[in-house]
């Protein structure tokens, strides 16, 4: 089960983590053990008190006591996950300060809301004395009007996110503060959706297909899918299904030169080496060298040989790549607006400052990287937000004083029309001399 996260040997990102944790698909303890609540007290002090990041803080505690079974697990991190996505709307309940008080006391508070909001019956200890007298319906008789506090995100980003998509907002953050679903990408270089699904099914674990996203399953049961016999043949990827959209949406065909210019540990560095049938040089680049060192581990899992790591060490390192690529993916670093369900901490470590600084560096990525793409060739801007800004905005600026490339079609995938991650993506064509 969850156990097998930190087991097998293969190392998960952040949202890895909460993709294979926050969907409700595992059985819960029934009762309240005060070790576990103490664990989610452990994680809350480390994220909102030391400023550790959510999955690092699950991840420690996780790992911190190895008799902690697959409910233990799974107990933990779903219930310090919900009281992160929630942090303001508990503190309204338990009218303190979601900025301020983050001591102990008020911890143990949080944690007696969240667990009575799902239909705990709070035992006699001293942590709970405070809350011990609440219901969910006093909890419902406090419900607050203000958007903010009703979906639980600070006020400067829900109002910059309804001054730029309007009345939209309204359905996005609703959608965004259901804890998302598992996909996974099918590897097509070594299986199909046949084939995967009836081997995850003899593993007690079950899928159905995607409309629309042919590459995608979602997981409807499950135990732990990183032990199954899939997955270490390479048969599977974890990956949201919009994010799955992406690099389809680049064009690439088998022997062509193709840059991911961004590519992290490189999930759509692996889609877009499939989707080219393992033919054709794929160059993977990441200012963070550990992250290539990751996507080769993952590589060599999937079958695929075609990629070559190459950190970015300097603009010399671009300047060596003018227009040598048949095809650009260019998924910048971006405000995360659109995956905060995967993310919610990000709600509460950003600052309104950081949005124009990222702003800034996309366009910098977008002016100085776009140099990559040969004539005739195409490069895709994508982002992982809804804001206009980030993504049809900037896209436009660029147009503007670059009259060599052209705009060939866009995509908005929405988290409250689709159900997946929200992504924006802009595929630009490079015209002929």
């Amino acid at each position: 089960m969850v156990q097998g996260l930190f087991t097998f040997g293969y190392s998960l990102t952040g949202t890895q983590i909460l993709k294979y944790l926050c969907a409700k698909l595992y059985p819960l303890h029934t009762r309240i053990h005060r070790p576990l609540c103490q664990a989610i007290i452990d994680t809350l002090t480390q994220i909102f008190v030391e400023g550790r990041k959510a999955d690092r803080a699950i991840q420690t505690v996780l790992k911190s006591n190895k008799k902690y079974g697959s409910k233990d697990r799974a107990f933990i991190a779903l219930n310090s996950y919900e009281i992160v996505r929630w942090w303001r709307l508990f503190h309204h309940y338990n009218d303190t300060d979601y900025q301020k008080n983050h001591d102990p006391k008020t911890l143990w508070n949080l944690l007696g809301i969240n667990l009575i909001q799902q239909g705990f019956t709070l035992p006699d200890w001293s942590e709970f004395a405070v809350v011990k007298s609440l219901s969910k319906s006093k909890l419902q008789a406090k419900s607050p009007t203000i958007r903010a506090v009703k979906e639980s995100i600070p006020d400067w980003m829900d109002k910059q996110a309804f001054d730029a998509v309007g009345d939209q907002w309204d359905k996005e953050i609703a959608a965004m503060n259901v804890p998302a679903s598992v996909f996974l990408r099918v590897n097509a270089l070594a299986t199909n959706h046949k084939d995967l699904q009836t081997s995850l099914h003899k593993e007690q674990i079950q899928t159905e297909v995607v409309d629309g996203v042919p590459s995608a399953l979602r997981v409807t049961l499950r135990k732990n899918l990183f032990a199954t016999q899939a997955f270490k043949k390479g048969w599977f990827e974890v990956q949201d299904a919009g994010s799955q959209q992406i690099a389809p949406f680049l064009q690439v065909e088998p022997g062509m030169r193709v840059i991911d210019a961004c590519a992290g540990a490189g999930g759509k560095a692996l889609h877009l080496a499939t989707l080219m049938n393992n033919k054709g040089s794929l160059i993977a680049m990441d200012i963070h060298e550990w992250k290539l060192k990751e996507l080769k581990l993952r590589a060599r899992r999937n079958g695929i040989h075609n990629i070559e790591g190459r950190a970015i060490e300097s603009s010399k390192t671009i300047k060596r790549l003018a227009e040598k690529a048949d095809r650009l993916l260019l998924d910048v670093p971006c405000s995360g607006l659109g995956v905060l369900r995967r993310n919610p901490d990000s709600k509460w470590k950003m600052k309104p400052e950081f949005l124009q600084e990222v702003v800034g560096i996309q366009k910098d990525i977008l002016y100085k990287y776009s140099k990559m793409v040969k004539p005739g060739g195409k490069m895709v801007y994508a982002t992982c937000s809804i804001l206009p800004v980030e993504n049809e905005e900037q896209v436009e600026n660029f147009l503007k004083e670059n009259p060599s490339f052209t705009l060939e079609e866009q995509k908005h995938i929405s988290p409250a029309e689709s159900g997946f991650d929200g992504f924006y993506m802009a595929r630009i064509i490079k015209a002929l001399p």
